[in-house]
C-alpha cells in the first residue's frame, strides 16, 4: 500500500518539530538533530523535515511503498507513460536504506518513489550514488540526468 511522502526543508527543527506535532497531534516517530519524521495513518502519509541546507519549502514528493514488487510496477507505469526515471538501488539516506527511483513533474518538482529496507545510523552515508548525482547538503538524490525530465538539483530524500 503506498504512503505519500512529503519532505520539507526548514530553516529552525525544533520551532517546526513543535508546530508539526501539534499539527499531527503526534510527537515525530524519527527525530534527529538535522530531521524529524512522522509516520501517519489519517492521512497515511510519511512528512519528513529536515534543516540541512536548501531552500526553505517544500524539497521534493513521492511515494513510499511496503515492497520492492510495489516499487516496481510503479517504475513500471511511470515509465509507460514515457516519463524518465533514475534508479537508485541501495541508497543511504534520511538514515534509512532504500531501493528507490526519481523523477521529475514538467513543472519541475522532484518525485521520489522507494521502499524502505532498514535504518542507517547518518543522516547520508550514501555510497551507492551514480555518477550523475550529488549530495548537496543532503543526501540521496539525482542531479539533470534525466535528460528533459530532471532538470534541477534534488537536494534531500525520504
Amino acid at each position: 500500500m503506498k504512503r505519500f511522502h512529503v519532505h520539507v526543508v526548514v530553516p529552525k527543527l525544533d520551532d517546526s518539530v513543535r508546530f508539526y506535532s501539534s499539527m499531527f497531534g503526534a510527537q515525530p516517530t524519527v527525530l534527529k538533530d538535522d530531521y524529524a519524521k512522522w509516520m501517519l495513518e489519517d492521512p497515511r502519509v510519511n512528512f519528513a523535515i529536515s534543516a540541512r541546507g536548501g531552500e526553505t519549502g517544500v524539497n521534493h514528493l513521492g511515494f513510499q511503498v511496503d515492497s520492492d514488487e510495489e516499487l516496481s510496477a510503479l517504475r513500471q507505469q511511470v515509465i509507460a507513460g514515457s516519463v524518465a526515471v533514475e534508479d537508485q538501488p541501495a541508497a543511504q539516506c534520511c538514515y534509512a536504506s532504500s531501493n528507490k527511483y526519481w523523477t521529475q513533474d514538467p513543472a519541475g518538482v522532484p518525485w521520489e518513489t522507494y521502499h524502505t529496507l532498514g535504518g542507517i545510523p547518518m543522516f547520508g552515508a550514501d555510497s551507492h550514488q551514480s555518477p550523475t548525482s550529488e549530495a548537496s547538503g543532503a543526501c540521496c538524490a539525482p542531479v539533470a540526468s534525466i535528460p528533459a525530465v530532471i532538470e534541477k538539483k534534488v537536494g534531500s530524500c525520504g
